[in-house]
């Protein structure tokens, strides 16, 4: 996919913003009073915390980094299943300014609980900074791997790089999404921010993250991916 230049500026800024920002706690699962033993849970009753769990890891840009809590992506596809009677529980594990490394040392605490699917948006924060793609692939391919040995399926979100390191390593940087993605099986995102990047209506005050209705966008572009495996990751 060819992205206009204007596009990739926009991606560049929003990386520096990431790696730049505080530290953002993941989202906490929300409790609720469970009934008596003797009484059955209804599906459409069952707490939260008792759901198989669909993991979104990432840096600002899931983490929701400017916007309420509710209003990150992750929230809003919690209430697209909640909506549709989907009972799954999505965690926020966005942390502003992560990279690709950072999210493989937290890789073990994310993926604690019963995991089915795991969305990995990560490597914004490794372009800006002009880091290997070699690395960056490795260590995607290291949380991919360690995901899918767990039995969980893997929703890879491609970012683009900055074009200040020469085309050559943003066009390594583009391709090594898609080669993981054919490596390991994994259905692939192409740009998490398609669609919303360097649109200033969709963007906030920075002209850089997505605003309420650019989140919305990039849920609905998240949905189109994770909406084919749900089916397959509740039968596990």
């Amino acid at each position: 996919m060819r992205v206009p230049g204007l596009v990739l500026v926009a991606v560049a800024v929003a990386a520096m913003a990431a790696a730049c920002s505080p530290a953002d706690a993941p989202a906490r699962a929300e409790r609720r009073d469970t009934p008596p033993s003797s009484a059955p849970v209804p599906a459409a009753e069952t707490p939260r915390g008792a759901r198989p769990r669909i993991v979104v890891l990432g840096d600002s840009l899931t983490a929701g980094l400017g916007l309420d809590p509710s209003l990150a992506f992750p929230a809003l596809l919690q209430a697209r299943l909640d909506t549709e009677g989907l009972r799954y529980e999505v965690v926020n594990a966005g942390v502003s300014g992560d990279t690709s490394a950072g999210g493989l040392r937290r890789l073990d605490w994310a993926l604690e609980g019963d995991v089915r699917v795991l969305i990995l948006e990560l490597g914004a924060n490794d372009g800006l900074r002009g880091l290997p793609v070699s690395e960056m692939k490795k260590n995607l391919g290291e949380i991919i791997e360690r995901a899918q040995r767990r039995g969980i399926t893997v929703i890879l979100a491609g970012m683009e790089a900055p074009p200040n390191y020469g085309e050559r390593y943003t066009a390594d940087f583009r391709q090594a999404y898609r080669d993981l993605a054919a490596q390991y099986g994994v259905r692939l995102i192409p740009f998490l921010l398609d669609g919303v990047a360097g649109i200033r209506e969709l963007n906030q005050g920075d002209g850089i993250h997505p605003n309420r209705e650019g989140a919305q966008i990039v849920e609905h572009t998240v949905w189109r991916a994770l909406e084919p495996v749900l089916e397959t990751a509740a039968a596990r």
